[in-house]
């Protein structure tokens, strides 16, 4: 058994992991839910990811991060908030991004969304015509690496728009030019405080009504939207507004297994950060609920609840510190180094406690790995264990 000395907590025996059910021979998206797992970055240590320069990235790590994805049968939601858009992944790394990663799905059939934004453009203040061409460029590279379009929520035009006829124009003019029906995100200003208003209101009945004023106008050009709330009421209830056809998926991090399991009037389907860290849980858990097996289901997920609010903890926008450090825990890369130099975003006490819960949700597949890569954290910020 590995032990290891963690602070605040004293000696800790870490589990063994079960075993995970074997994927099927051949991993296919789960019938009964639709589920993208918003996939990280892998910066590459040597490069200069210091804050504010551009992003180096180590393609072959990123690249090898999202096979595995697709390997458990789930979906690969690329160059999102995970992907610390707005936090480090400027603008040709993330279109490197989307173009390596279309060619990736296509040589191994995987599923691919990945996020439309606007933060090529420069600081300052845009108009919203400048920010639809914004919108305009980037989807048309979504588009040719073959990847669905997620139309996510930009700074700029939070900051441009007069109201929400600014939205329900720009919004329509992208959604009639795409080639494919589009995702919408509609990401809480928890995950990024330049989004407050979203939508032409602070008012979030108001911004309700304007996303559904968009959707009702434009239903068959939408496969579906991603709320990202943290609200799981304002969810439900969105979802039992949307139009036949129109897909909710759940980008709430705390609440995700009810939403997914669904009630007697619907279901959310799963786009995730949190999906990152517990994919192989998290396939484990949809292929038991194909099978009926709502108890399977139950407790697989339970235990990764409290690592999920944990790792979203305030400030929320740094989840993504988290969600690189469990990579590193898990083996799925070779080092903490972030792009942007975001390994700093959270404490050494955060990433104690994630490591705990980590391991009470039987996430860290090997546990001599993971204790020895923690001891070596914790030397280097000074401590002994």
């Amino acid at each position: 058994m590995t032990e290891i000395d963690l602070p605040g907590h004293g000696r800790i025996r870490l589990r063994e992991p079960a075993a995970p059910p074997a994927p099927p021979a051949a991993p296919a998206p789960a019938p009964s839910r639709v589920a993208f797992a918003a996939a990280h970055v892998v910066a590459d240590p040597l490069g200069d990811n210091a804050p504010g320069a551009p992003a180096a990235v180590d393609w072959d790590a990123t690249l090898a991060f999202r096979r595995h994805l697709w390997s458990l049968g789930l979906g690969v939601a690329d160059a999102m908030d995970t992907a610390q858009r707005g936090m480090g992944l400027d603008w040709p790394a993330t279109r490197e991004l989307i173009t390596r990663s279309g060619a990736a799905a296509r040589a191994c059939g995987g599923r691919l969304a990945c996020g439309v934004g606007t933060d090529q453009l420069a600081p300052g203040p845009h108009t919203p015509a400048a920010v639809r061409a914004a919108y305009e460029e980037q989807l048309t590279v979504v588009q040719e690496a073959g990847a669905q379009p997620i139309l996510m929520a930009s700074r700029a035009l939070a900051a441009a728009a007069r109201g929400p006829e600014d939205y329900l124009e720009v919004y329509g003019a992208l959604i009639a030019g795409s080639e494919r029906p589009v995702l919408l995100h509609w990401l809480g200003e928890m995950f990024d405080p330049a989004l407050a208003g979203y939508w032409g209101s602070t008012d979030l009945d108001a911004a309700a009504a304007t996303v559904l004023e968009l959707i009702g106008a434009h239903a068959d050009r939408i496969e579906g939207i991603k709320v990202s709330l943290l609200d799981a009421d304002r969810e439900i209830a969105l979802r039992r507004a949307l139009p036949a056809g129109v897909r909710m998926y759940t980008g709430d991090d705390f609440h995700y297994p009810e939403l997914i399991r669904g009630d007697e009037l619907g279901h959310s389907h799963a786009l995730l950060g949190v999906f990152d860290p517990i994919a192989a849980t998290a396939a484990a858990a949809l292929r038991a609920l194909d099978e009926g097996d709502l108890d399977r289901y139950e407790e697989l997920f339970a235990p990764t609840v409290p690592l999920a609010r944990h790792l979203f903890a305030a400030p929320t926008f740094h989840y993504k510190t988290g969600v690189v450090f469990l990579a590193w825990l898990a083996g799925h890369q070779d080092h903490f180094t972030m792009v942007g130099g975001a390994q700093s975003g959270r404490s050494v006490p955060h990433l104690v406690e994630l490591f705990r819960l980590a391991d009470a949700a039987g996430v860290l597949p090997d546990p001599d790995l993971a204790a020895a890569r923690m001891r070596r954290l914790l030397a280097v910020a000074g401590v002994t264990a």
